[in-house]
C-alpha cells in the first residue's frame, strides 16, 4: 500500500485527499460502537479519542503524523509492507537514538495534554494556535537536514549540540558567531546552519521556556514592576531606580510559574508523575512518605472536595 501521500505538505492535493479517504475506509473496521478511534493529525497525535468524521476534518487540517506509516493503533499488524521507492521513512536518515528521543519531548510538549475540554472547540479552530505553530518549525527544523545529503545531523540537533559546546567550554558570543560564520562558509552551499548567534538563540527560545526580566531596588527594597515600572526612584527608600541611561542598579529573572505548570502536564512522563500520588502511592498507616500522607494535606483534601478529586491539581507550598 503506497502512502507516499503522508508526506505530501499540500493537504488539498487529490493525491492527499485520497490517501486520507483510504486510511478512513480502513478504520471503519475497527471503530467501536459509538463510531470512534484515535486521531493520528498532527494536533491529537493518537492521544486523542474522536468520531471518524472529525478524524478525517482533522487529518485533512492538521495534517497527518508523518512517521506513523504502520497504522498499528487502529488494527494493522506490526510490520506491513511498504512498497520499494517510498519516500517515507519512520526516522529521517540524519537522526540518531538521541535525535528520536528530542522527537519524542517535542511531541510531548506539543501534544497540549494539558488543554482539557470537549474536541469541538477543535472543529470549529481553522488555524493552529501559535503554541502548535512554534512547535510545527522545531519538527520541520529537526526534520531537516543539516545540508542535502547530511547523514548525522539534522539541522536543530546541530545547533543544540552546538551551543552545548558553546556553554561547556565558556566560548564568548563573540568567538561563537565567528565560529558560525566560518562553519557557514565551509559547509556546502544551502546549509541550514545559522549566521548569527541571534538566530540560533531565537530557535532554541522555542525549545525551551522564556523569563522576564525585573529591575530591582539597590538595597532589595522593592520590584520595579507593573505600577512601579517606570518610576525613576525606590518607592521605599528613594534610591535611583538607574546608575545611568535606563541602566538598573539589579535586576533579577523571573521565571512565570503558569506555563512550567502547563509544561508538567504537556509530557506524558512528568503528567504522569505527577498524577502518582493519586493513581499509584500505596497507603500504608504509619508511614510518612509522601506529603500526601500528611496530616496537613489530608485536612487540606477534608475542606476542598472537589479539588481533592482531580488527580491533576496541584497543591502549591512555600518554603
Amino acid at each position: 500500500m503506497d502512502r507516499r501521500w503522508i508526506s505530501n505538505p499540500d493537504r488539498l492535493s487529490a493525491e492527499y485527499e485520497n490517501g486520507v479517504g483510504e486510511f478512513v475506509t480502513f478504520v471503519r473496521g475497527s471503530l467501536d460502537v459509538q463510531g470512534l478511534t484515535k486521531c493520528p493529525c498532527n494536533r491529537c497525535m493518537n492521544r486523542e479519542v474522536h468520531h471518524i468524521d472529525s478524524v478525517r476534518y482533522h487529518l485533512l487540517i492538521y495534517g497527518f503524523l508523518k512517521d506513523y506509516i504502520h497504522w498499528t493503533e487502529h488494527g494493522e499488524q506490526s510490520n506491513p509492507q511498504v512498497p520499494m521507492g517510498s519516500s517515507i521513512q519512520d526516522t529521517p536518515p540524519c537522526m540518531n537514538d538521541q535525535d528520536a528521543e528530542m522527537v519524542e519531548a517535542l511531541r510531548d510538549a506539543a501534544g497540549h495534554a494539558y488543554d482539557i475540554g470537549s474536541s469541538s472547540d477543535l472543529l470549529s479552530d481553522m488555524r493552529p494556535p501559535p503554541e502548535q505553530a512554534r512547535y510545527d518549525k522545531l519538527f520541520e527544523e529537526l526534520h531537516n537536514p543539516l545540508y542535502d545529503d547530511c547523514m548525522k545531523f539534522s539541522a536543530l540537533t546541530f545547533i543544540v549540540k552546538l551551543m552545548n559546546v558553546k556553554v561547556l567550554y565558556k566560548w564568548s558570543d563573540r568567538s561563537f558567531v565567528a565560529l558560525q560564520k566560518l562553519l557557514h562558509e565551509a559547509l556546502p552551499v544551502g546549509n541550514r546552519c545559522p549566521r548569527t548567534y541571534y538566530e540560533t538563540r531565537k530557535l532554541l527560545c522555542d525549545v525551551g521556556l522564556g523569563y522576564e526580566h525585573i529591575d530591582v531596588c539597590k538595597h532589595d527594597c522593592t520590584l520595579f514592576y507593573k505600577e512601579h515600572k517606570d518610576d525613576d526612584v525606590c518607592p521605599i527608600c528613594g534610591v535611583s531606580h538607574y546608575v545611568r541611561k535606563k541602566i538598573p542598579h539589579k535586576r533579577l529573572r523571573y521565571f512565570p510559574i503558569t506555563p512550567r505548570l502547563k509544561r508538567l502536564y504537556s509530557s506524558k512522563h512528568t503528567a504522569r508523575a505527577m498524577r502518582w500520588h493519586k493513581e499509584q502511592r500505596l497507603e500504608e498507616d504509619g508511614k510518612l512518605r509522601h506529603p500526601a500522607d500528611g496530616e496537613a494535606w489530608k485536612k487540606f483534601d477534608s475542606l476542598y472536595l472537589e479539588f481533592a478529586g482531580d488527580p491533576r491539581s496541584i497543591r502549591m507550598g512555600l518554603a
